[in-house]
């Protein structure tokens, strides 16, 4: 997906289509993977690491990427890497600079088949973010669909699918991040976090850009 033209007036937006994963791990450090299929930049994929004191990195794969993540987010460090996803079976493996990650993922549960139901044209529309926001919902806790983030840009996720996380392996730096936790305390890149349970959520995410 790529750029809409507002009309009458309203913002120009950006469209992103594909998964996002958020694990933590013993060490404490969080890990959220973005994996888009389709962007306006096209196929890439970043990561978002928070660690144990609090230090919040980006790694993104290129200077145009890293610009708009770090220009939307907040981040401590930015690093520009190449950034690999591949994908086998229920098996994701992950590389990018510095970290090497791979986890796996369990079936759905009653969430997850409901939100697969829904139609990609509907999960793409602000309104389906706005009708699923906040715990009372379908979604989990720490999670939010719709917020203001950096460069007076607005921010829509609309969920079309979750999976649970069934295990993790993670090395940053060399050093062995431990096994599988909850992703807590909530990352703080932007105006909500992943959900506390590690999961995999395809999402179609609208980004109105400021002025």
């Amino acid at each position: 997906m790529s750029r809409t033209r507002g009309i009458r007036g309203r913002r120009p937006r950006l469209r992103f289509d594909g998964w996002i994963a958020g694990v933590g791990t013993s060490s404490g450090t969080r890990v959220v993977l973005g994996h888009w299929q389709r962007s306006p930049f096209g196929p890439f994929s970043d990561v978002m690491i928070e660690r144990a004191d609090g230090e919040r990195l980006l790694l993104a794969p290129s200077p145009r990427t890293a610009d708009f993540i770090s220009g939307t987010y907040g981040f401590d460090t930015v690093r520009v890497v190449p950034v690999g996803v591949s994908v086998a079976d229920d098996t994701w493996t992950v590389t990018a600079g510095p970290l090497e990650l791979r986890f796996t993922v369990g079936r759905r549960g009653p969430a997850g088949v409901l939100l697969r139901a829904v139609p990609g044209a509907l999960a793409a529309r602000p309104a389906w973010a706005a009708l699923t926001n906040g715990p009372a919902h379908l979604l989990p806790a720490h999670v939010r669909t719709r917020g203001r983030t950096g460069a007076r840009r607005r921010e829509w996720y609309g969920v079309r699918d979750m999976r649970p996380v069934g295990a993790v392996s993670a090395v940053f730096e060399g050093l062995d991040l431990g096994v599988m936790a909850p992703v807590e305390p909530p990352v703080r890149f932007g105006f909500g976090s992943v959900p506390r349970k590690p999961t995999l959520t395809r999402v179609t995410t609208t980004v109105e850009l400021g002025q």
